[in-house]
C-alpha cells in the first residue's frame, strides 16, 4: 500500500504514546500527520510538548481525517469508545487494534467485516525500539496492509504475522513478559546488593547482564544451550542454578506466562459479552 498520509490515535497513555513516539522517531510519520486524542488534559498536554503533534479530548476528530488509525485503549472501554467513531472513519482507512485479548470478529463487529482490520499484540519496549509485536490481519485485510503494519512494527523492534488463536499467547509471552523480566532483573540486583555491591552498581550489572544474555540468544544460539556453556561442572553458576531451581524459578516463569495468557482471553470474551444487547 502507498505509504498513508495520517495517522490518528484514539487512547494515548504509555502503550500509544510509546509507538507514536517510536514511529516518529523511525520517520513512519511526521509530527504534523499525527492527531492524537486522548480524555486526559494532562496527558494531551505531554503529548503536545513532548512529541509536538496535534492533540484533542474528541475522539472522533482523530478518526475524521485518519488514513490509518490506531486504537490504543483498554478492552474494558474499547467498545463504547469504538461505537462511538465507527461513523467517523473514512472508508479504507487501515484501524490497527492494540487492545489485549479483543478479537478480530469482535472488531467486525463495531466496525464492519469490509473495513481493514490488523490486531496487534505489541509490548512496552517499543517505547525503547526494542519492542516485540504479533500481528494478525481480518480477511479484509490485503497481504499488502498486512505487510504494512509489520513494516511499522519491525520499525520499533520485531514483529511477526501470527495466526489469531495463538494472539493470546503472544500477549502472555511478550506482552506482559517485560513486566516479569523487570521483576527478575530487581530480585538480579537484588542478590548483587545482598553479595555486596553497592546498589547502582548491581542495577547496571544486572541490567547489561540481562542484555548481553538476550543479544546472544538473538544471534540465533538456544538458551540451554548458552546454560550449559557458562555452566562448570562443581562450579559457582551450577550452585546458583541449584538454588533456583529450588526456590522454583523456572515453573514461577512458566505459570506467569500461561496465567497472562488466560487473563488476555478472559479480557476478550468480557468485551465480546458487553458488546451483546
Amino acid at each position: 500500500m502507498d505509504k498513508p498520509g495520517k495517522l490518528g490515535v484514539i487512547g494515548s497513555g504509555a502503550m500509544g504514546e510509546a509507538l507514536l513516539r517510536g514511529w516518529l522517531a523511525a520517520e513512519k510519520f511526521a509530527r504534523t500527520q499525527v492527531v492524537a486524542a486522548d480524555p486526559d488534559e494532562r496527558r494531551r498536554g505531554l503529548l503536545e510538548r513532548n512529541l509536538g503533534v496535534a492533540v484533542t479530548p474528541d475522539n472522533a476528530q482523530a478518526a475524521r481525517d485518519a488514513d490509518v488509525l490506531l486504537i490504543a485503549v483498554k478492552p474494558q472501554v474499547l467498545e463504547n469508545v469504538c461505537r462511538g467513531i465507527a461513523g467517523d472513519i473514512p472508508p479504507g482507512a487501515l484501524v490497527i487494534s492494540i487492545a489485549a485479548g479483543v478479537t478480530l470478529a469482535t472488531l467486525e463487529g463495531l466496525f464492519g467485516a469490509e473495513r481493514p482490520i490488523v490486531r496487534v499484540m505489541p509490548s512496552i519496549l517499543h517505547a525503547v525500539q526494542a519492542g516485540v509485536a504479533g500481528v494478525s490481519g481480518n480477511a479484509t485485510c490485503s497481504r499488502e496492509q498486512v505487510d504494512y503494519v509489520l513494516d511499522l512494527f519491525r520499525s520499533i523492534g520485531i514483529a511477526e504475522a501470527v495466526e489469531e488463536k495463538l494472539m493470546d499467547a503472544v500477549t502472555g509471552l511478550s506482552g506482559s513478559g517485560p513486566a516479569f523480566v523487570f521483576v527478575f532483573l530487581e530480585a538480579l540486583s537484588d542478590g548483587g546488593v545482598a553479595a555486596g555491591l553497592p546498589r547502582p552498581l548491581a542495577t547496571a550489572f544486572a541490567a547489561q547482564t540481562v542484555l548481553g544474555a538476550a543479544k546472544w540468544v538473538l544471534q540465533g544460539h538456544r538458551p540451554g544451550e548458552l546454560k550449559e556453556l557458562v555452566t562448570s561442572p562443581g562450579g559457582t553458576t551450577i550452585a546458583g542454578l541449584r538454588a533456583a531451581e529450588a526456590g522454583g524459578l523456572r515453573s514461577a516463569v512458566i505459570e506467569a506466562v500461561v496465567a497472562a495468557k488466560e487473563r488476555s482471553a478472559e479480557l476478550g470474551q468480557a468485551a465480546k459479552a458487553e458488546k451483546k444487547p
